[in-house]
């Protein structure tokens, strides 16, 4: 699609900005509205719920803006990049909430536009972009993390189906997904040209999930078993024993949303909201309008400049995704970037706070407090999940740096 110009953007720009008026909830125009916090996420749960976020993702699904930029064929808006961006600045600027947070629009959906058949597609991206399901990742297994093609969840060809059998770990939401996408052992002769990539419904049965408790008290992960799970053959993704590829571009895209979401003034990173330096002068004070504690102001001041400065990088890559038709291995940068800028931001945030960051629960304590101890532990699993800092390290020497394997 071509570019806009500058007077066709400004007139698009006031059509979204009447049509989110109008038809935003007013239940949701207070901040503090109440409503299921799992509404946002969609999936069958909610379907024909009246919560007012899930009116709000369906009114925003039938416009196609939960996936702006997807064809219009498969349910997206058919926005070019110019468009897209507008909705996404609008939404923001009315401080309207995301109508849908999704794995399948955030990793799923592209590869799919990739590799998967039409029928592949008209099947599973509309149901993606009107929030009917809600997705959940099969990669990771017990003896197989960092080293992901090492993964021996077991996929045989039984003639007119599938059957899967294995465990899948650190499964995000899988008790509360629908669908999951996976990686599978279809050729165990090859390590990384014998896997595949299937879809599962989480309601075949035989597979069962396990929530996994965290030391910040949190259980988003899971521990999912298949076991005799069956599945159509139409559910394979691609090529048999090519799934390795789809992964890897799976991850680059997962990698640019994760980083995406780390803000130096939000809570997505670990720790509680807010400007890091505003709330270390509310516990430490001010001299002269500065923090008092000089230290604590130089490494606050490198920790915002950083965030400033991965803010730009994001920007920037992700012109050059949209000019290259997808994220590159630079995502990884920005994800090593991200979690570590993160974890620094939680661990300013408690130090700041003294002895009042270091409690857990109780009145002693307020909600902002609690939540950035929780958040400081919560933030551990930035530099894990969607690849380890050491493996985006690698990738960003191997495939940004071009230099060779270690001897």
């Amino acid at each position: 699609m071509a570019d806009f110009g500058a007077a066709d953007l400004d007139a698009f720009r006031s059509e979204v900005r009447a049509w989110l008026e109008a038809s935003y909830p007013a239940e949701l125009r207070d901040p503090a509205a109440k409503t299921d916090p799992e509404a946002v996420w969609g999936g069958r749960a909610f379907a024909g719920s009246e919560d007012p976020q899930s009116v709000w993702m369906r009114r925003a699904a039938e416009k196609g803006w939960t996936a702006p930029t997807w064809p219009k064929e498969y349910g997206g808006g058919g926005l070019n990049a110019q468009q897209a961006r507008v909705v996404e600045q609008e939404i923001a600027a009315g401080r309207y909430r995301p109508p849908l947070l999704s794995f399948g629009i955030w990793m799923l959906g592209p590869v799919l536009l990739e590799y998967a058949t039409d029928a592949q597609k008209k099947e599973h991206m509309p149901r993606i972009v009107g929030g009917e399901i809600r997705w959940c990742q099969g990669y990771s297994e017990p003896g197989a993390g960092s080293d992901l093609a090492s993964l021996a969840t077991k996929c045989e060809d039984k003639g007119d189906h599938w059957q899967i059998d294995g465990q899948k770990v650190w499964t995000s939401y899988a008790d509360k997904a629908d669908w999951c996408f996976c990686l599978v052992r279809t050729d165990a002769s090859k390590k990384h040209e014998g896997i595949s990539f299937v879809l599962i419904d989480m309601r075949t049965p035989g597979v069962e999930t396990r929530p996994i408790k965290l030391i910040s008290g949190e259980s988003p992960f899971c521990e999912t078993f298949f076991t005799g799970v069956k599945i159509p053959k139409d559910n394979l993704v691609g090529k048999i024993n090519g799934g390795w590829e789809i992964a890897k571009r799976l991850l680059q895209y997962e990698r640019q949303n994760i980083s995406a979401g780390f803000g130096e003034g939000g809570s997505v990173g670990g720790g509680a909201s807010g400007d890091l330096g505003d709330v270390a002068k509310r516990y430490v004070g001010v001299e002269d309008g500065k923090l008092a504690d000089l230290d604590l102001r130089q490494r606050i001041t490198l920790n915002k400049m950083n965030f400033q400065a991965l803010r730009q990088t994001i920007g920037r890559t992700a012109a050059e995704s949209r000019a290259a038709n997808g994220p590159s291995a630079a995502t990884s940068i920005i994800k090593y970037a991200a979690a570590e800028f993160a974890k620094e931001r939680s661990e300013l945030m408690v130090e700041a706070m003294g002895g009042q960051g270091l409690g857990w629960e109780g009145e002693v304590f307020s909600p902002a407090e609690t939540a950035a101890v929780h958040g400081w532990l919560r933030a551990k699993a930035n530099s894990i999940e969607g690849g380890t800092s050491e493996i985006n390290l690698n990738v960003v020497s191997k495939r940004v740096l071009g230099l060779p394997d270690p001897k």
